[in-house]
This record gives C-alpha cells, structure tokens and sequence, in this order.
C-alpha cells in the first residue's frame, strides 16, 4: 500500500514535470492493468479536457466555415479560390470530427447562433464592413454550412 502511494505521488509529480511521458506511463499502465498504481485525479481532469477540446474544435471551424460564407455572400467580387478552400477545410474537419464522435453533431447544433455571432463580429473585422449589415440571426441552417455543395449568391 505504502509503495502504490509512492508511485501515486511520483505520478502525479511527473504530471507536472513533464506531461508526455506522464501520459505514456499512464497509458502504459492501463494496458497492463495497474490500476492502483495509475494517477486517477490527473487521468479524469485529461479525459474531461478531450472533450472540451473537441467542442472547442467544433465552434472554431463552425465559425471559420461561417464567416467565409458571409464573406463570400457579402463580397462577391472579392470571392476567391481560397475563401472556397478554407470553408471545404473546415467543413472537412467538422465531417472527420462528426465521424468519429456523433455527438458532436447535436453540440454544433445547441452552440450554432453563438458560432454565428462570432462569425458575423469576425466577418466585419476581416471585411471593413458594419456588422449590421450581415443579418443579426443565421442566415444559413446547419446543414447548409456543412454541405461541401452550398455557397450563398
């Protein structure tokens, strides 16, 4: 018992020394099934991360996706190859990140107005223009941003 407190503490102290090899032992540990010896507190506080960063991921490419097509619908004669590139990037690594966590998909949904409006401040920023003259609600449903078809006239 006195050893496996031990190495909780070393663990833990690791964590914040050097977090790679932290979560290469913990890793490690857990294929071999060592549960007493593994860093618990630090192990849960990492798993709750991941899915923080993954629905941090999502907004952010909701809002790149959604402020290039304000982009594109507000200033047409601007409309570049880029602007398209960027949004099928985005829409691509939204698709991948649906893939592989479903869920992620029903998160876009609840958090959709709020990528909107950040996209509409980013979107007046990066163009010069108000940010009155971009709708003040989505002017797009969720399916058509993802859609690699869809661009506003």
């Amino acid at each position: 018992m006195a050893r496996a407190k031990q190495e909780l503490g070393a663990a833990a102290g690791l964590y914040e020394r050097d977090f790679c090899l932290w979560a290469e032992q913990q890793a490690g540990l857990l294929r071999r099934g060592v549960v007493e010896s593994l860093d618990l507190a630090n192990l849960a506080d990492e798993i709750d991360d991941l899915s923080v960063r993954a629905r941090r991921a999502v907004k952010s490419n909701l809002v790149v996706v959604l402020m290039h097509l304000l982009k594109h619908q507000f200033q047409p004669r601007r409309r570049s190859r880029s602007w398209r590139a960027t949004i099928l990037e985005h829409r691509q690594r939204l698709r991948d990140e649906f893939r592989t966590s479903p869920s992620l998909q029903g998160h876009a949904r609840e958090i959709f107005d709020e990528a909107y409006a950040d996209a509409r401040a980013r979107a007046a920023v990066e163009t010069g223009l108000h940010e009155e003259v971009f709708p003040a609600s989505v002017p797009y449903t969720l399916d058509q941003a993802l859609d690699p078809a869809f661009l506003p006239d």
